[in-house]
């Protein structure tokens, strides 16, 4: 099995997100220590943003393209590349303005690309991109200032980060059914809901990695 981690959050040290992939990915390795872990800090050294050279160069084939474009495309070649050898995508977030990071938007502008991640149709005039990439799962960790972001809560509808990672989820190769979010909330108020948030959060990434982990096991393997 392979791991790709990101991390998104811009903060090195004090960082929620960052806390809660740690803490899944020591649960997961602890289990399976000779899985394949990449990781990509997209909070620290940002993607690319797209411009129209990017445009260009992606929509050149690839015989036709300049060193220039290659260029321009490398650090999408290498994030993609990447992604398409994870079995498991772990992205671990704040929640920024009721929606993902701009360094994380970049990333996922620089992966789902025409040709590489997702084929388009022109004579299919409902659903024209299809996948080329399936069977992974992944593991949203998120932390936010606010609260009740869940379904049915307060704040379901100002909820833009789950939504918007589930639909650009599935041009991944991850199916709705095989994505799993786990948040801490009520950053912002640092009292005891805050904590207990953090706790219940830090046990539930420990519990899902583990059974994501068990689940995956070569058949015949132990299950600690």
């Amino acid at each position: 099995m392979n791991l790709l981690v990101l991390n998104a959050s811009p903060r090195r040290d004090r960082s929620l997100s960052r806390r809660l992939g740690a803490a899944f990915l020591a649960e997961w390795l602890d289990r399976r220590p000779h899985d394949g872990v990449v990781q990509r800090d997209v909070g620290i050294d940002h993607p690319p943003l797209l411009t129209e050279g990017w445009i260009a160069a992606c929509f050149t084939p690839d015989e036709q393209q300049t060193p220039a474009q290659r260029e321009i495309l490398s650090y999408s070649d290498a994030a993609i590349e990447e992604l398409t050898r994870a079995d498991v995508l772990v992205i671990a977030t704040p929640r920024y303005n009721y929606g993902m990071p701009a360094a994380l938007k970049a990333w996922f502008d620089q992966v789902i690309r025409i040709r590489r991640t997702f084929h388009f149709d022109p004579a299919e005039k409902t659903w024209p991109l299809s996948p080329m990439l399936s069977g992974k799962k992944l593991v949203l960790l998120s932390s936010s200032g606010e609260f009740a972001f869940q379904p049915g809560g307060l704040r379901e509808q100002w909820d833009h980060l789950e939504p918007h990672v589930r639909t650009c989820a599935h041009y991944l190769g991850v199916a709705s059914r095989d994505l799993h979010h786990v948040a801490i909330e009520f950053q912002e108020f640092g009292d005891e809901r805050h904590a207990a948030s953090v706790q219940e959060a830090l046990q539930s990434v420990k519990g899902l990695a583990g059974t994501l982990a068990a689940r995956d096991l070569p058949l015949g393997s132990p299950v600690r």
